[in-house]
């Protein structure tokens, strides 16, 4: 039964990092779960501070992650327009081929938000989608080093 435990983590991990980088799943929970099928299988003993302090962690950037992109395209000078665009565009580019439905989808909402009903400059609404773009790398590379970061507690405390 560990050894299912632990196979179990793996392949839940693998699907936790693709996670990371795949819009449809849901990267850091995952990785979150496979640290616990991890020790409960025996061979990984996580202290309950560890435990607790990612799963903190876990809930948070998941919950950050749904304000990164209209925040980053208001900190790049999008007004709400552009906010409420990017969170549209982030919401139809799940549902396109990946990569460019999740990275041009926010791009191109926070463009047409600040165009149509902000009523803002081509400049300015391209430095605001700029904002949006950028976003999507920042929290691929936030969610990576989470789970990089669970990795490396298990493996610790192996």
């Amino acid at each position: 039964m560990n050894v299912l435990l632990i196979v179990a983590a793996v392949i839940l991990y693998l699907t936790g990092v693709a996670g990371c980088i795949l819009p449809m799943l849901a990267g850091q929970p995952l990785c979150y779960a496979a640290m616990w099928l991890a020790h409960w299988s025996g061979y990984v003993q996580l202290s309950t501070t560890t435990l607790v302090v990612w799963g903190v962690v876990t809930l948070v950037l998941t919950v950050l992650e749904i304000f990164l992109t209209p925040w980053m395209t208001r900190r790049f000078g999008g007004g709400k327009g552009g906010e409420w665009g990017a969170v549209i565009g982030l919401f139809v580019g799940m549902f396109l081929p990946w990569p460019w439905g999740p990275m041009i989808g926010p791009f191109a909402g926070a463009m047409i938000g600040e165009i149509v009903v902000s009523r803002q400059s081509t400049d300015r609404a391209l430095k605001a989608a700029w904002g949006s773009f950028l976003s999507f790398f920042f929290g691929i590379g936030i969610k990576l080093l989470a789970c990089g970061g669970m990795l490396a507690s298990v493996l610790l405390a192996l």
